[in-house]
């Protein structure tokens, strides 16, 4: 049986890369991009859009993304892993707004109390000066506030699940970390971070400080003030002490794996 799916996989890979390949030609700049981030620990789940089964096995730490939209308002549950359907939903249905030219990234995640939820983050690619990138940070743990530090400087203060906050800085290395609020000793970190010029790079606390599960995620989208599309370029491995490094999709699958389900979405958008 085994066998049989690492076939049936590998030839879904392929026709994948083929649509990922076609993909660009067919996109439109009015569409929106979304990227969809699991950060709920030690549960793999299934995701379902407007019904149908899109991710399958998604593991804790996944990011898949990004694809590309129409403007419009998608229907998504996310599911206990080989649910049959969506009909018992352990986050969700939730209703995504996108609105055509937006950049977003959906992740489900623990709210402060522990519980399962998920948040539609807005993704910020307004121009920045030359010289400078963007630092996004947002508390998606179960856990109190926390003030985010760098260099052992509070940088941004009482940021609580499940909010972001985005500072502009000059391109180079910032060595930063998580705290609990009004504190100075790190949960998560310390651990170098790469600013980068035009560059959005974003950072998400996720786990539970309870289960000590606490980690960090990282999520780049290039081009601002240019292209609008988010470019995913993976991990910092940036983890909590003793923990594991977070693990996202390699990048050909990603492509390979949301070109298909952003085809099928856009198909099924363009008819209803």
């Amino acid at each position: 049986m085994r066998t049989t799916h690492r076939i049936a996989g590998a030839l879904v890979g392929a026709t994948a890369l083929a649509v990922a390949a076609a993909a660009p030609a067919q996109a439109s700049t009015a569409d929106a991009s979304l990227s969809v981030l699991h950060a709920v620990p030690d549960t793999p789940v299934d995701v379902y859009v407007n019904g149908e089964r899109q991710l399958d096995d998604f593991e804790p730490g996944d990011l898949a993304g990004p694809l590309r939209l129409p403007g419009g308002s998608y229907s998504v549950a996310i599911t206990a892993a080989d649910a049959t359907d969506d009909s018992d939903p352990v986050i969700g249905p939730i209703d995504l707004p996108l609105e055509a030219g937006g950049n977003y990234t959906a992740a489900a995640h623990l709210d402060a109390d522990g519980q399962p939820t998920a948040t539609l983050f807005t993704n910020d690619t307004s121009a920045t000066e030359a010289g400078q990138g963007r630092l996004t940070v947002r508390h998606t743990a179960a856990a109190p506030a926390v003030d985010v530090l760098a260099g052992g400087d509070p940088v941004i203060e009482g940021l609580e699940n499940p909010d972001g906050r985005s500072l502009d800085l000059p391109a180079g290395t910032v060595s930063a970390s998580v705290a609990a609020a009004g504190t100075t000793d790190p949960v998560i970190g310390p651990a170098d971070v790469q600013v980068q010029d035009g560059v959005n790079t974003i950072l998400y606390a996720w786990g539970s400080l309870e289960d000590d599960t606490l980690q960090l995620a990282t999520q780049t989208i290039d081009g601002l003030g240019g292209a609008p599309d988010g470019v995913n370029t993976g991990t910092g491995g940036l983890a909590a002490e003793g923990g594991p490094s977070t693990g996202w999709l390699a990048g050909g699958a990603a492509v390979a794996l949301i070109a298909v389900i952003g085809t099928a979405l856009a198909v099924r958008a363009r008819r209803s």
